[in-house]
């Protein structure tokens, strides 16, 4: 029996220190700090592994070593300006400058004028326009995806990147560890490194059983970058696959957009795939990054804003508020997982209610379960402000768009849920331009004419166990 209690109490000392863990860890929102107690609670030793594996958002002490010894050796960020600054700033209206400092404040980087932009028809598109800017390539190609697949649009990719290094242009490649895992441990893996293409692995997994001890596990480089002679770059949804995507078939096809860019920002990509390099090589590429940029040519001012788990806490979560509270007349936005914190679901809210035209497109059908049943319990909250929700129907829509006001626009990597804001590396390009907003709009108008429009009234008519699934899910959300 003394044993019996012994233990008990043991258990009950380890789930106090855990819980007043929870409590005083830094940046964690209380809803958040809320759901891990409860999950700590009621599930006595399962809760507690579940937070030792998944609570916490550190990358390990030695990869935050190599990160800062890398943003050390690397130019600062505010070097990658044009000559005038004033002037480029110039280039957008006074109303939207306080978007371009808040991006700023994130990643370091200005706004920067002077670029151009293309926006790829679709999936098969961009990755045809990819191969022939790699065929193009002179010097270098840089590339950097989470999921690569070895499917006909991923093996395309691998021939191009072979063909490349064959004519002695560098090429270097990271793909994320457990993203891109089948591409990895693949046939073609081998034979890129034997073609002399140059390999990482982000944020490699190692062994399961001791990784905790390295960092949280699912902590992923969510990016997709393709840099071609550090004169242009790629910014999107996309992964390098097929849109079929026969890791989740049923869900097909995966409907992405990407645009392609030259001009000074593709400096800026370019500094955010070296510090990704660098810090998972000893290879010192930071000779690359250009500090004395052109000067400024005809086109639009841009800004990449990179963001992850050692960037300020709510990067992200702020870009997109800032948005949301600059709209005026219009906002449409497409992401394929929405799983908003509270401050992000009010600023959306609040641009609805000020007469702000509001559209929100999300999947129908959503490869996750789980923030299918998050997202909608937010629906009758959004609708009832006067948001537009449309299911797109037409395969799972991945393509991450905001556009505002037909003047302002974001593109990138990042999703609308807690796992882009918190644990991923995401890239994403705000720029201010009315000819690109207007076809990425145009994009997103046919998105809409491929939905359903959701109403308050059939949400209203969910039944009590619908509704109960959902905002269950929606609880757990701060911990998912």
């Amino acid at each position: 029996m003394s044993h019996a209690i012994s233990g008990v109490l043991i258990h009950l000392m380890i789930q106090v220190f855990v819980i007043l863990r929870v409590l005083t860890r830094p940046h964690r929102d209380p809803s958040s700090r809320i759901a891990w107690i409860a999950v700590i609670a009621s599930l006595p030793v399962l809760g507690i592994l579940l937070y030792l594996l998944f609570g916490e958002t550190s990358i390990g002490r030695s990869r935050i070593k190599r990160l800062q010894q890398v943003f050390k050796e690397l130019p600062e960020t505010a070097s990658l300006r044009l000559s005038s600054t004033e002037q480029h700033h110039k280039s957008v209206p006074e109303q939207y400058r306080h978007l371009f400092s808040t991006g700023r404040s994130i990643s370091g980087f200005e706004n920067i004028g002077g670029n151009t932009a293309s926006l790829m028809a679709d999936s098969n598109s961009t990755i045809d326009a990819m191969i022939a800017d790699i065929d193009e390539a002179q010097d270098h190609v840089h590339l950097l995806f989470y999921i690569w697949l070895g499917d006909h649009n991923g093996t395309r990719m691998v021939e191009a990147l072979k063909r490349a290094a064959s004519r002695g242009v560098i090429c270097r490649a990271i793909a994320d560890d457990l993203g891109s895992r089948k591409m990895i441990h693949s046939p073609l893996w081998k034979d890129l490194e034997a073609a002399g293409v140059k390999l990482a692995r982000a944020l490699p997994i190692g062994n399961p059983l001791t990784r905790p001890l390295h960092g949280r596990i699912d902590l992923r480089n969510h990016r997709k970058i393709l840099i071609i002679d550090g004169r242009v770059t790629y910014c999107g949804s996309q992964n390098c696959a097929d849109p079929e995507f026969l890791v989740k078939a049923k869900y097909a096809p995966w409907v992405d957009i990407m645009i392609r860019l030259e001009g000074p920002v593709v400096q800026q990509n370019q500094y955010l795939f070296i510090s990704d390099w660098m810090s998972s090589t000893s290879d010192d590429i930071g000779h690359l990054i250009k500090q004395d940029l052109p000067a400024p040519q005809e086109g639009f001012p841009a800004q990449v804003i990179g963001t992850g788990p050692t960037v300020r806490f709510s990067a992200m979560p702020e870009m997109f508020e800032s948005l949301f509270h600059a709209a005026r007349q219009e906002l449409i936005i497409s992401t394929p997982y929405f799983v908003p914190d509270e401050s992000m679901l009010s600023a959306l809210c609040a641009a609805a209610w000020r007469g702000v035209n509001t559209t929100l497109i999300v999947p129908a059908r959503n490869d996750s379960w789980i923030v299918a049943a998050a997202s909608r319990s937010y629906y009758a909250d959004l609708l009832k402000a006067g948001v537009h929700i449309h299911e797109f129907q037409g395969g799972l829509l991945h393509a991450k768009t905001l556009t505002m006001d037909g003047e302002v626009g974001l593109i990138g990597s990042a999703n609308m849920d807690r796992r882009s804001f918190d644990l991923n590396f995401e890239n994403n390009i705000l720029f201010y331009d009315h000819d690109l907003t207007s076809q990425i709009r145009s994009r997103q108008q046919a998105y809409i004419s491929s939905s359903q429009l959701v109403s308050l009234e059939s949400v209203q008519a969910w039944s009590l166990t619908t509704r109960l699934w959902n905002n269950i899910w929606a609880t757990m959300s701060p911990v998912l």
